[in-house]
């Protein structure tokens, strides 16, 4: 298997490691972000998936070259296909979330909230009687706190946001303008290829300027949910779980042998991981309408990014 394992280059300036990502920022304000393979789950590396960096790094840069003209983006080159030459940017203490359904397993996430009972939460209020994975009346914005330090997301309404002082009234407004129209455009894409595009997350932050632009990367497998969409409507009847791409296999493994966050992690089958490096590639293929082409050029994954980022050394 071929697997990029970590990507850290002694000849490259500022090193900064990510959980996934390795980022180097260079003096003239570009940023050098690798995309490994390796797998996050319960803050922690849990293994490395093959081909993980190269399809995720490949859809996101599908899903720019197709939303560019709705916003401005951090990208400026991709001299490899596990790497993205972007600016540099101060990222906005908001992550913005934008969700379509009545869906989601996380603390803050909607339905969650619902099953708690709770009917107003960022700033708006649904009403009662929704079921499980139904459509919302029209795609919402469910902003959280962004801890860099390591702390728990929180929840916020439009207006803890100006008022707090992490957004600018002008700053939100161009915000949510600018996520309601890339999901917009995601859903209508997405609609082409037979997928729901349920919810996603999206990254902003500002240049030297004070403009705001989209970073990190849009509508992946790993940043966004998705359905199959000829499976919605019998699943939704039935109270089931549409088909998805489901790339929890790993994580879900992990966590019925021992307690994931404290326990040493038992050694993964190769047939799990493998099996997970074909639902990324099934995902880029159903997301993008083309091929996976892995990039095995040279003896190793590392050995052609070296080569290919000798430039910037």
């Amino acid at each position: 298997m071929r697997i990029l394992s970590e990507a850290h280059f002694e000849e490259l300036p500022a090193y900064y490691r990510g959980k996934v990502r390795e980022n180097y920022d260079l003096p003239d304000g570009r940023r050098i972000i690798i995309s490994t393979d390796r797998l996050s789950a319960f803050d922690r590396i849990l293994t490395c998936i093959p081909y993980k960096g190269q399809v995720l790094t490949q859809t996101a840069r599908y899903w720019f070259e197709a939303t560019k003209d709705i916003c401005p983006n951090h990208v400026l080159d991709y001299p490899d296909p596990n790497v993205v030459i972007g600016k540099r940017l101060d990222i906005l203490p908001v992550e913005i979330v934008v969700r379509g359904y009545l869906a989601g397993t996380t603390g803050t996430s909607i339905l969650t909230l619902y099953k708690a009972g709770e009917r107003t939460m960022y700033g708006m209020t649904l009403p009662d009687g929704m079921r499980d994975n139904q459509v919302l009346p029209e795609p919402i914005i469910t902003p959280t706190s962004k801890e860099f330090d390591g702390g728990h997301d929180e929840p916020l309404t439009p207006g803890e946001i100006v008022s707090k002082g992490l957004l600018t009234k002008e700053q939100w407004e161009t915000l949510s303008r600018y996520a309601l129209a890339l999901f917009a455009r995601g859903q209508e894409m997405a609609a082409k290829r037979g997928l729901i595009l349920v919810d996603t997350k999206y990254e902003f932050g500002t240049d030297e300027h004070g403009t705001i632009i989209l970073a990190d990367e849009i509508h992946t497998p790993d940043s966004s949910r998705y359905w199959i969409a000829e499976s919605y409507p019998d699943s939704f009847e039935k109270g089931l779980r549409p088909a998805s791409f489901d790339k929890d296999f790993v994580r879900a493994w992990v966590a019925e042998r021992c307690n994931p966050y404290t326990d040493e992690i038992p050694e993964i089958p190769v047939e799990l991981v493998e099996e997970t490096s074909r639902v990324y590639i099934k995902a880029y293929e159903a997301i993008t309408g083309a091929t996976f082409v892995p990039d095995d050029s040279a003896a190793t994954p590392r050995d052609r990014i070296r080569n290919n980022l000798a430039a910037y050394f």
